[in-house]
């Protein structure tokens, strides 16, 4: 049997804990004017520096999102010093987004200069050999959105890697890399899928946002 929703309601919730988890939803994911919305209305605090560095990371953000990678990398060398040095998994990522731009405008001969310079040198290391084969693969099509390495210019694709630099700059900066409300959500379904395992049949079965989210 599920928990009987009545129990929550013994659960006393303060509402600092509830803004606080809304703010560092906010504040995550760069919705400056919600924020200052939101301090206004509930008289929280004001995260210091929270402004300018949050302005700078949605810039980011955004560049990634719509592929001018090169702008994105070079703000982001601006901000987190050394976080793509360190970090080749995203530092390759970027560039294959600035790649698939060109590709996707036509400028087939710039594409395949630009991986040659770019691209190749990662190609010394074998994770990276796959990746770079389904890159270049895009190159053979006259149509690359309908090759199957379709998804590499797609929307999901950009955001995927948006997401991973917004997370890379906020570790950077000592800074929680997933929101109060996602950690809570992990660890809720992880204690809900530890207790159907333990009690087997006569557990609670496994945890679902979409179901709880309607009860």
């Amino acid at each position: 049997m599920d928990v009987d929703p009545r129990l929550y309601e013994q659960i006393a919730v303060n509402d600092n804990d509830v803004h606080n988890i809304i703010m560092s939803y906010l504040v995550h994911n760069c919705f400056k004017e919600t924020v200052e919305s939101f301090i206004a209305c509930t008289g929280m605090k004001q995260p210091s520096d929270y402004l300018e560095d949050m302005e700078k990371r949605k810039r980011i953000y955004q560049f990634a999102l719509e592929g001018n990678a090169l702008k994105a990398i070079e703000l982001t060398e601006q901000l987190a010093t050394n976080l793509l040095e360190k970090n080749k998994d995203l530092h390759f990522d970027l560039l294959s987004l600035h790649f698939v731009e060109l590709v996707c405008s036509r400028k087939c001969t710039e594409a395949l200069e630009f991986a040659q310079m770019k691209l190749t040198p990662f190609g010394k290391e074998q994770k990276y050999v796959e990746k770079l084969e389904d890159f270049m693969a895009l190159l053979a099509y006259e149509e690359p959105e309908k090759s199957p390495m379709f998804h590499l210019l797609s929307l999901e694709y950009r955001q995927h890697v948006a997401e991973s630099l917004n997370r890379a700059i906020l570790a950077h900066g000592n800074h929680p890399t997933y929101t109060a409300m996602e950690r809570l959500i992990q660890q809720t379904t992880v204690v809900r899928q530890c207790l159907n395992q333990e009690h087997a049949k006569d557990g609670p079965p496994p945890f679902s946002l979409k179901d709880f989210l309607k009860s």
